[in-house]
């Protein structure tokens, strides 16, 4: 499959953004969030962005004040992975203007939107920036 699930978390380890590609119960994501958040946390910037938890491996980066984290499976290439959340944050940051906590809060849609447009069952299917946002901005327009 590929991403297994894509978390954005705050420094304070509140999560702000969640998006699943597999079937887990309400309660196993919030144990798995909360072990992994806690776990990526921990960790300084010396440290890679490359962590193994249960059968996942977690791929994180710090912009700012946000975490983006990617679990995959672990036959995964963790750079290409790395490369797709840097793709997220400027696309995030093409539309918002310097993405920040708050865009996120009071945005959650049009960033689960992009989500979407990039994402689909745990696969990348979209790279371009314009072809992510095209649909975004033609909502705006119309609205």
């Amino acid at each position: 499959m590929g991403i297994r699930f894509i978390l954005m978390v705050n420094k304070q380890g509140q999560t702000r953004l969640a998006q699943y590609y597999e079937w887990l119960t309400l309660e196993e994501r919030r144990a798995l969030e909360g072990e992994i958040v806690r776990k990526c946390l921990a960790r300084n910037e010396q440290q890679c962005s490359f962590v193994e938890h249960r059968n996942y491996k977690i791929v994180y980066r710090r912009y700012a004040s946000l975490f983006f984290l990617v679990g995959v499976d672990n036959d995964e290439n963790e750079l290409a992975i790395l490369e797709f959340i840097h793709l997220l944050v400027e696309t995030m940051d093409r539309h918002f203007g310097n993405v920040c906590e708050l865009d996120i809060m009071f945005h959650l849609e049009k960033a689960h939107f992009m989500l979407e447009e990039m994402v689909m069952n745990g696969c990348i299917v979209e790279t371009s920036k314009s072809n992510i946002l095209s649909p975004i901005q033609l909502m705006e327009k119309t609205s």
